[in-house]
């Protein structure tokens, strides 16, 4: 019988994206469901950066672009990681992709190897495992759970480093979680991490602006660590720019060279418009940025009241992204009557079979006692959303 190959089925689909798909059929049959499943900014992309896609097409930007993107975006590339970061690159370690997501997953297949063995701190955004396996590396996942605010500390690194460790991804601010690793915090990591050669980090600075504890950090800043550090970043959340695809990341120029002959095979160069939109979202002003962040900040600040006020939840305060990961193992073993609850996973279907409000279980980021809300949604839908979990969870006993 005809099979897809068996680098497929290593693979498992995404939780998100399935909690995301199956909201919109509920949706279309006329329920009224608010999703909160997945990770996008419900804000339009700044007047300004649309205009000068708009500009970027009347100018003709409509030809293949070089593989490693447009040189004029890797030098505001540049000029935002010395402004913003104080770290110095050159546009010949810079590599834009089509979204961060496969800035990610280039890197991991341009460093490991079958059998390497790769680092995640869990809870993890679901995509990390899955990449490593693509790759045909082993995913060594590090407990950091809600208890220690779901940071991994420099002892638990140095634990679960082997001969064979080849790569840490590290995400802060996190997805799942909002965790934000301190400059102490992330120090702490570097020494581990200079004490073994041929260990690298992949930094998912995604999340970079959207940070409520002042500035973001980047493990690259430290000594000796540029040379180990892949950092990567985009324009998907800070700018709302999730469907435009642009992407990069910043790391040694025979990572960036690696990288760019895998992409130059398989995807070439991102999209010509795009790219163009996300020059200027970095080379103009940048107060939309500011703006988004605050609004995030005051419906986090709203979600964790709600969420406290539900029994049962347990809830710490996320210091960035947009989601919420709250502790429900509380439920497990609790019934209405009709449905058991078992795990985060039925939690999170219950959630929307009965409250009609799209989560994500807990099991899918490696925390199988919390689900993930993303409140990159209105106040409105917040509240509304809140109400209605704390009305089903009332009804589990």
């Amino acid at each position: 019988m005809a099979q897809l190959s068996d680098r497929l089925q290593r693979l498992a689909p995404s939780a998100t994206l399935a909690m995301s798909q199956k909201s919109s059929e509920m949706k279309a049959q006329g329920i009224d469901v608010i999703n909160m499943s997945v990770g996008e900014p419900d804000f339009n992309t700044p007047d300004h950066i649309k205009e000068a896609a708009k500009k970027a097409v009347d100018d003709n930007f409509s030809r293949y672009s070089p593989v490693p993107g447009y040189p004029d975006l890797r030098k505001a590339i540049v000029a935002k990681l010395k402004n913003e970061n104080h770290l110095d690159y050159t546009i010949n370690e810079i590599l834009v992709s089509n979204g961060a997501k496969q800035s990610v997953c280039n890197t991991v297949m341009a460093l490991v190897n079958p059998g390497d063995e790769v680092i995640i701190p869990a809870p993890y955004w679901v995509s990390y495992p899955q990449m490593v396996l693509l790759a045909g590396g082993t995913p060594v996942f590090v407990e950091a759970g809600f208890e220690q605010n779901f940071k991994m500390t420099p002892e638990q690194l140095e634990a679960a480093i082997t001969p064979k460790t080849r790569l840490l991804i590290l995400c802060s601010p996190s997805n799942p979680t909002g965790s934000v690793y301190s400059k102490a915090e992330l120090e702490g990591l570097a020494n581990v991490i200079k004490r073994h050669d041929d260990l690298f980090v992949l930094a998912d600075e995604i999340y970079e602006h959207i940070n409520y504890v002042g500035k973001h950090e980047s493990i690259a800043q430290f000594p000796d660590m540029k040379e180990r550090s892949i950092i990567v970043n985009g324009v998907s959340k800070a700018y709302a720019m999730t469907g435009w695809r642009i992407g990069y990341i910043a790391a040694p120029e025979w990572i960036v060279k690696g990288c760019n002959k895998l992409q130059g095979q398989y995807t070439s160069g991102p999209c010509s418009v795009s790219q163009k939109a996300a020059e200027f979202a970095y080379t103009a002003s940048q107060e939309c940025v500011e703006e988004m962040r605050k609004a995030f900040e005051r419906r986090r600040d709203l979600i964790v009241k709600l969420a406290k006020d539900i029994p049962g939840l347990e809830v710490n305060v996320p210091e960035g992204a947009f989601y919420l990961f709250p502790k429900c193992s509380s439920f497990f073993g609790k019934s209405d009557g009709e449905k058991t609850i078992n795990n985060s996973t039925d939690l999170a279907m219950y959630l929307l079979e009965k409250g009609h409000v799209a989560t994500v279980g807990g099991d899918a980021f490696g925390d199988p006692d919390c689900f993930r809300m993303s409140y990159a949604t209105s106040d409105e839908n917040i509240v509304e959303a809140m109400r209605r979990i704390k009305d089903v969870l009332a009804q589990l006993r």
